[in-house]
């Protein structure tokens, strides 16, 4: 086994401990303040801190990055998430809303020191002729770790029913703790670190090629979310009368899908020296939730519309995020990679702020139909941007 391999299965394991937590803790808190009364627009309100520090933490995090090494920003975030975590773990008349929303931005900013981290160490263990090869190793960690986020919807929801929601995120901090300790020690200690240092203005791209992806990834992110977020799993509840244990599952289940669709992208798109690949599979999404609501709208079995619309819209927005992040990484540059993945994942962590918020509020004024409009027109932009996208040989020249 090589250096760069054994690296690639640290980061990797790393990476996906880390997701398995925040994807119960997603439905953790979904499903318990949903339980306790709270409004649709009020448990989107408790994941605003965990989105906005998002994007903060994705600006400053590639800086930090290029100038201390990417294992210590892996760590940092793992270690943040453990801190959160135990946030929560009070008794239940502490954990007031203005508590929740400072836990939730505690792990926002571990989610993305993580994910900055792992996404910008597979480009350094990546020959730049070997694009082919980065394409499988960027799709197989984003689907494992999509994957594993499906596991842990599940696991927040059998958590909670289980042994409650003290219990769960005590579990998971100290199995995080144990994941955190043998980091330290596995994880290459010059990981990412810049030759030269960078300077704190260099953290905004110049790049125009990372700047319209950074655009459009914005879009495909908001579109996703301002659906799926808060809007779906309360409409399972509440229109389906679905049980949590039920709720936790099917979402659980469409995130395995979704991951193991998108590490089997690099053979469904093909050649990636264009940038029509990503023109066409965000113009295809854009007509799942357009379809959806139009469905709902004509007053067919929503069971068989929702259900069904969403399996197509997980498979063709697997595609493109797959595709989105393989080309960010494509993109980047050699030193200082860093800078530019975390420039693009605050576009990333910004569209999801702008879901989380519209979802939470779309839903409980206008209905799910308005959020699946609005997602269409999000997709759409998404496609329009990825027109501006340049050849991959213009960006290599």
């Amino acid at each position: 086994m090589t250096a760069a391999i054994r690296q690639y299965l640290v980061i990797t394991g790393n990476y996906w401990a880390f997701t398995l937590t925040d994807g119960a803790l997603r439905m953790l808190v979904v499903l318990h303040f949903h339980q306790l009364g709270y409004s649709p627009l009020e448990i989107a309100l408790l994941f605003i801190f965990y989105e906005f520090f998002g994007v903060v933490t994705n600006l400053l995090g590639g800086y930090l990055g290029a100038r201390m090494g990417l294992n210590r920003t892996m760590n940092i975030g793992l270690f943040l998430q453990i801190a959160a975590l135990a946030m929560l773990a009070v008794p239940a008349a502490m954990l007031t809303v203005p508590w929740v929303m400072a836990a939730q931005a505690l792990s926002g900013i571990a989610k993305d020191l993580n994910k900055m981290s792992a996404k910008s160490g597979i480009k350094l263990l990546v020959p730049d002729e070997q694009q082919s090869t980065l394409y499988q190793w960027v799709a197989i960690l984003t689907g494992s770790k999509n994957t594993l986020k499906g596991v842990g919807f599940f696991l927040g929801g059998v958590l909670l029913m289980s042994v409650g929601f003290t219990g769960a995120v005590l579990i998971m901090a100290a199995a995080l703790g144990l994941v955190w300790l043998a980091s330290l020690f596995l994880l290459k200690q010059a990981l990412g670190k810049s030759k030269a240092k960078p300077k704190f203005r260099e953290i905004l791209s110049k790049s125009r090629a990372i700047n319209v992806l950074s655009a459009a990834r914005m879009f495909l992110f908001g579109a996703r979310d301002v659906w799926f977020v808060v809007a779906l799993p309360v409409y399972l509840h509440t229109v389906f009368g679905w049980d949590f244990w039920k709720v936790g599952g099917f979402m659980a289940t469409w995130v395995i899908g979704y991951g193991f669709i998108q590490t089997f992208a690099p053979r469904i798109t093909g050649n990636l020296e264009s940038k029509q690949p990503a023109v066409f599979w965000a113009a295809a999404l854009a007509l799942i939730p357009a379809a959806i609501a139009l469905g709902l709208m004509a007053g067919w079995p929503p069971q068989v519309v929702v259900i069904g619309g969403l399996l197509l819209f997980g498979v063709l927005f697997a595609i493109n995020s797959s595709l989105h992040s393989y080309l960010i990484v494509s993109y980047a540059r050699g030193d200082g990679v860093s800078l530019d993945v975390g420039f693009y994942y605050m576009s990333n962590a910004a569209g999801r702020l702008l879901g989380t918020i519209l979802s939470g509020w779309v839903y409980q004024v206008y209905g799910l139909e308005a959020c699946l409009w609005i997602s269409a027109g999000l997709v759409a932009m998404a496609s329009l941007l990825s027109l501006m996208l340049p050849q991959r040989h213009e960006t290599l020249a």
